[in-house]
């Protein structure tokens, strides 16, 4: 017996579907065109190429029968020869189509069977890619939803739409989760997959604390406080930096509320988390004073060019600088994105005084002095005999006990021990094999050459296909640690700068770009790094 539907009951189903999977009628209309197309091919034969249309206003369903125009006909069922086509339509040409009407078939058991399974796999599709669409849009926002049911950890949450998961290590530690309860979340990711579209939320993510207080501040909904960066261990405890574009707010306190009701809203959503908040400023030593509260720092030491601070605190102070199991450091540190290394005031005394050994030793060794003459250079903050050779002379005739000619015969000293140094180095520079016009780039020195020959980097085009990254080595930060890779000049006072300045020359001298090209590059890179600071500033 066979099935059928009028056009009403047509554009009834559409209508229908396409309010009950919220997807677009026109969708539902094509999905039913395939259909109809498909079993067609099952009555008409499999090898013919048949079209339905079915107008979306009235529901009328129009079959064709596709057949190609060739010279030589193979297939009866596909193609036609091109002067059939002529009687049918004068102005056919080859490598067109040309439509012959069907007559409306009658849908047998099978066909309307395999029609409804094309349907539903259609509507299925398009309501995935409603999601997908819908959700990918959301990322970086916070949502609401039921726990549908909880699998080895994972907690699936039904959105209305469509369902989530929180993974188990998206979840606040010994947080727990039943049927029907209510559960916030960030969206952190959305992801096309063969199940359909997976939305990831997150309870750990620091957006979702950041967010959580955008909601509770009105101050930072408007954009007045910036959230400038936030460290957690979720669960536990967190630092969050915050900063003011209106001098007469103080971010601290709107971000604190009165009597603590905003943070204490936070606080609760987080399972008692708490909530350290400090107030953001350019000035990195400041910075890690208030970064490191409750524990009081008395002395910040930076290195700003490995991004490392050693941070002063009085003994006393040292376990709760550190925190428990390393929290509060930890936390600081990735407040601020630098290294941070807590010394007691014992232990940088006695860092000091060896510092202070080890360079009255070097004088003595080096400059051939005594000890008292070593130690007055020391004290004078000279670090290292290039200090004494390179600064100006009445620099160290200033100093109390020495005249010009002590002066000039130190500096005469320490020009001949790094001359000296430099030839047994010129030596070990030619064994090792590296190229004599390495010494043309500026600031490259003997010291620099035999490190670049123990790395096998013997010529001009070897050092021009290096990275400054090769040179000085680089950083990798990680959500629980930052990782340093040393470079071949790690050892050397050498900075990112002048590693970058030295591969450019070395580029220009081996043919690989001209000297135009690397100042527009420079002029680009300037104004690229003076738009990033001014969008940070903007942020």
């Amino acid at each position: 017996m066979g099935v059928s539907a009028n056009r009403l009951e047509l554009l009834q189903i559409a209508d229908a579907v396409a309010r009950e999977k919220s997807i677009d009628r026109l969708i539902v209309i094509e999905a039913m065109q395939d259909a109809i197309q498909k079993a067609a091919r099952s009555r008409y034969g499999a090898e013919t190429e048949v079209k339905a249309e079915i107008n979306p206003k009235t529901g009328e369903l129009r079959l064709w029968r596709l057949l190609e125009i060739v010279e030589n006909v193979e297939e009866p069922s596909r193609e036609i020869s091109l002067e059939d086509a002529r009687k049918k339509a004068p102005e056919a040409e080859l490598g067109q189509y040309i439509s012959e009407p069907l007559p409306p078939i009658e849908f047998g058991r099978i066909a309307a069977q395999s029609a409804k399974q094309v349907i539903v796999q259609k509507v299925r599709d398009a309501e995935r890619e409603n999601i997908y669409n819908e959700y990918c849009d959301r990322i970086g926002e916070i949502i609401n939803g039921t726990v549908k049911r909880v699998e080895y950890g994972n907690v699936i949450v039904d959105l209305g739409k469509g369902e989530a998961i929180i993974r188990r290590d998206e979840l606040i530690p010994r947080e727990t989760f039943r049927y029907g309860d209510r559960v916030r979340a960030y969206i952190y990711d959305v992801r096309r997959e063969q199940r359909g579209p997976q939305i990831f939320l997150s309870r750990t993510h620091p957006q979702f604390m950041a967010k959580l207080f955008m909601q509770e501040v009105p101050e930072i909904y408007d954009g007045i406080i910036t959230i400038r960066s936030i460290a957690r261990d979720p669960g536990s405890r967190a630092k969050i930096a915050v900063s003011s574009t209106d001098s007469s707010i103080d971010p601290v306190g709107a971000c604190v509320g009165m009597r603590g009701s905003r943070v204490q809203a936070v606080v609760n959503e987080l399972q008692g988390e708490k909530v350290d908040i400090i107030q953001w400023t350019d000035n990195i030593a400041d910075l890690v004073v208030a970064a490191l509260q409750p524990a009081q720092v008395t002395k910040v030491v930076l290195d700003e060019q490995s991004e490392k601070i050693e941070a002063v605190v009085p003994d006393e102070q040292l376990s709760l600088a550190i925190g428990r199991r390393g929290q509060n450091v930890r936390l600081a540190s990735q407040l601020i994105g630098w290294d941070i290394d807590i010394l007691t005031e014992q232990d940088e005394s006695e860092r000091r005084n060896k510092e202070f050994i080890d360079r009255t030793e070097l004088f003595m060794a080096s400059l051939d002095v005594d000890e008292m003459l070593a130690q007055l250079l020391a004290s004078e903050g000279f670090t290292s005999i290039e200090d004494l050779a390179y600064i100006e002379l009445e620099e160290i005739a200033s100093i109390q006990g020495l005249d010009n000619d002590m002066a000039t015969e130190l500096q005469n000293r320490a020009i001949e021990y790094l001359n000296e140094k430099e030839i047994v180095l010129d030596e070990e520079r030619k064994k090792l094999g590296v190229s004599d016009d390495l010494y043309d780039i500026s600031g490259m020195n003997a010291a620099m050459l035999v490190a670049l020959g123990k790395e096998n980097i013997k010529t001009i085009e070897d050092f021009a296909g290096c990275a400054a990254d090769d040179l000085v080595g680089w950083i990798e930060k990680g959500k629980e640690e930052t990782k340093r890779f040393t470079g071949i000049f790690s050892s050397l006072p050498v900075s990112r700068e002048e590693a970058e300045a030295m591969i450019l020359e070395a580029r220009i001298k081996a043919g690989w770009i001209e000297k135009e090209e690397s100042e527009q590059s420079e002029e680009i890179n300037q104004e690229e790094q003076l738009e990033e600071e001014d969008k940070n500033k903007g942020e």
